[in-house]
C-alpha cells in the first residue's frame, strides 16, 4: 500500500509542478502527512483538485493491478478458458483487474472488417459469460483507448531490434509466409504488448508459458525508460498459475489447442454445440493400448484427462480408479458429458447478452481506464520532452 501512496504522490507532483522529487525517500509514517500538505496547498491556490479526489488517492485499494486480454481473432476454444479466462475470473477478487479485447493486435494477421468487428463483441460475451465481473473487473476494447498507439510508438524509440529478433512467436508465425513478406506490425507485436502492460501500472502479468518472453521485454523497456528519463513505469511480475496445464490438441497432443489450427477436430470451441462436442472427442486421437493410465508414455490420453480433470474437479488418480477395467469409449463418452456439462450453461449466459448490454459495460469500462491511461501517457510525454497544451 505504501508502494502505491508514494506512487501516487510522485505523480501528483509531476502532473501539477512538472517537477521530480524522491518521494521514495520518505519514511511510510510521513507519508501521509506529505500528501495532505501537498493536496492543501494546491487547494489553497484553487487549482482543480477536489477534495473527493485527495481521499481516493489517500484511499486508493491496495490491491495489485493486473492486465490480460484475447485476441479477437478465430474461436476461442476449452484451451483459451482452462489457460486464461478461468485464471482471470478466480484472480479479479484478488487483485484490481483490466480485461482487455486486443483487437489492435488482432490486424497483425489479415482480418475481415465485418467479422472482426463481430469477434470483439463475441470476445466480450465470453469474458462476461464465464464469470469476469464488470463491478469488479474493467474490461473495454483496446482501440478505443488511444494511448495504448502513443505509448508504444514511444517505447518502439527504446526497444532494440536484436530483442525483437529473439521473439519466438515472431519467428513461429512468419515461417508460414516467409520473414520477408512478414508484416511489421507481426514483428513488433510484443512492443505494442509492453505499451499495454505498462500503460496502467500493471504489477501482475496472468500469461501462459508461450507469452512469458513479452512479458521479459516489456519488464526490459520499463527499467530501460526508468533509467534514461526518471521513475515512471512499475516494473511488472509474470503470474504463471502452477497448477495449470496446457491444453494440447485433440488431433495432435504434440502441439497446443489452437483456435488458427486448420482442422476443426484439434479444439473444442466454447460454442461449439453438444452434438459437435461428442463427435470431435469420439475422433480425439488416442494411444496404443485400452487402459485409462495417466502417464507421460501416453500423451494423448494425459491431455484427455487432464481435461476431464479441469472441467470435473476429480484427479487424474480418481479418474484413473473410475473408469480402471473400462476402455477409451467409455472414457471419452463420459468426457464429452463433462465438457457439455460446463459449456451448455456457459453458452445459455453468452446468448442472454445482447451486443447492446456488451457495448455498455465496453464503453464503462474504457471511461474507468482512460483516466489512468491519460495520466500515464502525460506523465511520458513530459518525460521524454513534448509539448503538453492543457
Amino acid at each position: 500500500m505504501f508502494n502505491c501512496l508514494r506512487i501516487c504522490i510522485h505523480n501528483y507532483i509531476m502532473r501539477c509542478y512538472g517537477k521530480c522529487v524522491n518521494i521514495y525517500s520518505i519514511c511510510e509514517k510521513c507519508l501521509f502527512k506529505v500528501l495532505f500538505v501537498y493536496k492543501f496547498y494546491c487547494l489553497e491556490f484553487q487549482k482543480r483538485i477536489y477534495l473527493f479526489n485527495i481521499t481516493s488517492m489517500i484511499f486508493k485499494s491496495d490491491k495489485k493491478r493486473i492486465f490480460s486480454g484475447v485476441q479477437p481473432s478465430g474461436n476461442l476454444h476449452i484451451g483459451n478458458y482452462l489457460g486464461a479466462i478461468k485464471n482471470w475470473v478466480e484472480l479479479q477478487d484478488k487483485y484490481e483487474s483490466i480485461f482487455c479485447v486486443v483487437d489492435m493486435h488482432a490486424i497483425t494477421a489479415p482480418q475481415d472488417p465485418e467479422m472482426l468487428r463481430k469477434k470483439t463483441i463475441e470476445i466480450a460475451k465470453i469474458y462476461l459469460a464465464a464469470g469476469i465481473d464488470p463491478r469488479k473487473s474493467s474490461i473495454f476494447i483496446q482501440s478505443h483507448v488511444s494511448e495504448h498507439a502513443e505509448l508504444m510508438w514511444v517505447l518502439n524509440t527504446i526497444a532494440k531490434i536484436s530483442e525483437l529478433d529473439k521473439m519466438t512467436q515472431f519467428k513461429d508465425k512468419a515461417q508460414k509466409t516467409g520473414r520477408e513478406s512478414a508484416g511489421v506490425g507481426l514483428y513488433d507485436y510484443p512492443v505494442l504488448m509492453a505499451a499495454d502492460i505498462l500503460l496502467y501500472d500493471t504489477e501482475v502479468v496472468p500469461v501462459g508459458e508461450d507469452q512469458k518472453q513479452h512479458v521479459e521485454l516489456a519488464r526490459d523497456l520499463a527499467k530501460r525508460f526508468n533509467s534514461k528519463f526518471g521513475e515512471t513505469f512499475i516494473v511488472p511480475e509474470v503470474h504463471i498459475k502452477k497448477e495449470g496445464m496446457r491444453v494440447m490438441g485433440l488431433d495432435n497432443p504434440e502441439k497446443k489447442m489452437s483456435k488458427s489450427a486448420e482442422s476443426i477436430y484439434n479444439r473444442i470451441e466454447l460454442l461449439d454445440d453438444v452434438e459437435t462436442i461428442r463427435k470431435k472427442i469420439r475422433k480425439a486421437v488416442t494411444d496404443s493400448g485400452s487402459e485409462i493410465v495417466y502417464s507421460d508414455e501416453k500423451p494423448a490420453l494425459k491431455n484427455l484427462i487432464n481435461i476431464h480433470s479441469s472441467f470435473s474437479g476429480k484427479t487424474p488418480k480418481e479418474i484413473e480408479a473410475i473408469f480402471k477395467g473400462k476402455g477409451y469409449g467409455d472414457f471419452k463418452a463420459d468426457l464429452a458429458e463433462v465438457i457439455i456439462a460446463f459449456l451448455q450453461p456457459f453458452q445459455e449466459k453468452f446468448s442472454n447478452l445482447s451486443d447492446e448490454d456488451v457495448l455498455r459495460v465496453l464503453n464503462d469500462g474504457k471511461e474507468k481506464v482512460r483516466k489512468i491511461a491519460k495520466e500515464k501517457m502525460d506523465e511520458v510525454k513530459k518525460r521524454v520532452g513534448f509539448v503538453i497544451i492543457k
